[in-house]
């Protein structure tokens, strides 16, 4: 699955701009989940030097994404298009209806959307 995963309070705790420690299980899942075969984009409006910043930091957190507010290439080549908006089958955000459910959560309900996705329930 494609999974866009916003940056601040989401993957670091802190606000904008300062970028504080990991949230819980951030690192661990996110390494699952790419250990899984998911295709992660890391998805923030941080641009110029505050983009560079929160790289850096996954990097040293050692924080796997396969693209940067970018979309995955076989989708452009499909659509043709290359829209503000990038495409996910899911996105992960602080600030989505209802709140962050906490990280290994997060885990559970990917892989059992991925499970129904395969299955043809979605």
């Amino acid at each position: 699955m494609i999974i866009a995963v916003d940056f601040d309070g989401t993957l670091c705790m802190g606000t904008y701009p300062e970028i504080g420690s990991p949230k819980p299980y951030a690192v661990e899942v996110m390494n699952k989940l790419k250990a899984d075969g998911h295709y992660l984009i890391l998805w923030t409006c941080r641009r110029g030097e505050r983009l560079e910043e929160a790289i850096n930091w996954m990097l040293e957190q050692g924080i796997p994404f396969d693209r940067i507010n970018a979309h995955e290439p076989a989708n452009l080549a499909l659509y043709g298009d290359d829209a503000r908006k990038v495409y996910a089958h899911c996105y992960i955000d602080d600030k989505q209806v209802g709140g962050l459910p906490t990280w290994p959560e997060i885990y559970d309900w990917i892989t059992e959307q991925e499970r129904k996705w395969k299955e043809g329930q979605l």
